[in-house]
């Protein structure tokens, strides 16, 4: 059988791949034919479908299956193919001898660049879902895949032995299966029970990549396994190397996972968040203005809040004046600990090309911050203010270059990303062209949430990736900082006019929604 390549595959079609799911229904929406029509939108592919079995199912469990005739299932494969070139196929629940040969007879005589056959046979609570003869028929079946992404009790199975009850013995029978078979094969270890939920992508030569995840704590995980593979399918068909689409698929997954919950579908195992990711784009390229202009400030009380209880500030404000500011920003405040972001960061899990750009970007950005500073230190009245002003300059430009260079080496000469610049824009503008109070309070976030952050963060293990970024945070000394500039804010804001008060406080909620953006920033890349 001749099989064409993906480089030949993209060299004829556009950059979105057309991407066919054959697998069953879900009229609940959360897994089969419906989940992956979802999934393979939100990795950015065309979505088709093949129906092999209409399913009558919700969260709660499977109450009938119907399959009709395997002539009709063909029927659907010629029409689909007969029109529209495939770049990519993903199957699902076949589930009878007759659909698998149907579907393998397929695939011998129009085989497209990427197949990825999740080998729907055995439930994770370990239940069969096929009859032998149909499990004989998947094993050979699997051998036409270009991966495969079995549970842990299906790739058992397949190696026919008993199920690995570790990380390490799962890679080792999938490493013995794809020398065997020449097909690669991803090992999902969120069915085992640990914390750690890598996704492992197994080559026939032992070449292994490792998109790493954490659990979520949730019940929301219906369709997981077949959200996963279509996604698979489509950034593979895409052109994405192996361990760069695994490394998407899971870290998309991962977040439809952590908001599954919030869907509120279902009363059993309730589906995935599938265009989660997407809506998070959407939001942040919204051009509408983040905040009201304020009125004249005669009093801290008339600084109003969100609805929502501000988070405990770890650093203490000042007095009333910065009591109002922290309040009016909790919301936000809220945002960036519930991040994404500041989560994978936490928990060790931020793959290291995110980190690495946030890195770069904080080392741009400081260079920035500290011309804010020393702009801060050139308008102060107060000789004691100007000399601490000054030397949190020196600070920015000394010790934490000198920490992102350990980090980064000979790639901290980066460019700045239109986030970052935004950002120290408005900090500069803020700083050099409007009154010292409006200065200090756009500065005073940076200072004030990174302190309130590092005082969060639990204790970090010895083997953690970052585990020394993280001690940073909570520095004594940069807490210290922090509290002595909410200090200098305090009285910049009691000595100021009301009028002049209202466009401080807008440049320090406009500042806490900068560092929002600049935290989420590193998840908005992608490489494509």
């Amino acid at each position: 059988m001749s099989e064409v390549t993906t480089a030949e595959a993209l060299a004829g079609r556009g950059s979105i791949p057309r991407v066919l799911s054959i697998a069953g229904t879900d009229p609940s929406g959360g897994a089969g034919t419906a989940a992956d029509t979802k999934s393979i939108t939100a990795a950015g592919g065309y979505a088709m479908t093949v129906v092999t079995s209409l399913v009558a199912q919700n969260t709660q469990g499977v109450r009938a299956i119907h399959t009709p005739p395997t002539d009709f299932l063909a029927q659907q494969l010629t029409a689909v193919s007969d029109d529209v070139t495939i770049d990519a196929i993903k199957t699902g629940m076949l589930g009878t001898v007759e659909i698998v040969e149907a579907v393998a007879a397929f695939l011998d005589e129009h085989r497209p660049p990427v197949v990825v056959v999740d080998p729907v046979m055995v439930a994770t609570s370990g239940d069969r879902l096929l009859t032998p003869d149909a499990e004989a028929a998947m094993r050979e079946f699997c051998r036409r895949a270009t991966v495969i992404t079995p549970n842990i009790p299906e790739l058992a199975v397949l190696c026919q032995s008993d199920p690995a009850t570790s990380p390490e013995q799962a890679v080792e029978q999938a490493r013995r299966w794809a020398a065997d078979t020449g097909v690669a094969v991803v090992v999902k270890t969120g069915h085992l029970d640990s914390r750690r939920v890598d996704n492992v992508w197994v080559a026939p030569d032992s070449t292994m990549h490792i998109a790493p995840s954490v659990r979520v704590e949730t019940t929301n995980t219906h369709g997981t396994g077949c959200s996963l593979s279509a996604a698979l399918a489509t950034r593979l068909g895409a052109g994405d190397a192996p361990g760069d689409a695994l490394t998407w698929v899971t870290d998309w997954l991962h977040e439809a996972i952590q908001y599954g919950s919030a869907l509120q579908v279902g009363t059993g195992h309730g589906p995935v968040d599938h265009s989660h990711r997407a809506r998070r784009l959407a939001e942040n390229a919204s051009a509408a203005a983040w905040f009201a202009p304020i009125a004249a400030l005669q009093s801290p009380e008339e600084l109003t809040g969100p609805s929502e209880p501000a988070p405990e500030a770890v650093v203490a404000p000042a007095g009333l004046w910065t009591s109002a500011l922290w309040r009016a920003s909790g919301d936000i405040t809220q945002r960036i600990e519930d991040s994404s972001f500041v989560a994978a960061l936490i928990d060790g899990t931020l793959p290291k090309p995110a980190f690495d750009f946030y890195l770069g970007q904080d080392a741009q950005y400081l260079m920035h911050y500290s011309r804010a500073l020393a702009a801060l230190a050139a308008r102060a009245v107060e000789q004691d203010e100007s000399v601490w002003w000054a030397q949190s300059a020196q600070a920015c430009l000394v010790e934490e270059a000198g920490l992102h260079r350990s980090w980064l080496g000979d790639r901290i000469d980066v460019t700045a990303g239109p986030v970052t610049l935004a950002y120290t824009d408005f900090l500069l503008a803020k700083t050099l062209g409007d009154d010292y109070v409006v200065g200090t309070a756009a500065v005073l976030p940076c200072f004030w949430l990174y302190a309130h952050l590092g005082a969060k963060v639990p204790q970090v293990r010895e083997d953690h990736p970052y585990a020394s970024w993280l001690q940073t945070y909570g520095d004594p000394e940069f807490v210290d900082g922090a509290s002595h500039a909410i200090g200098l804010v305090e009285k910049a804001f009691e000595d100021a006019s009301a009028p002049t008060r209202a466009r401080a406080a807008h440049a320090y909620l406009t500042a806490c929604r900068h560092e929002l953006e600049f935290f989420d920033q590193a998840l908005r890349v992608s490489t494509r």
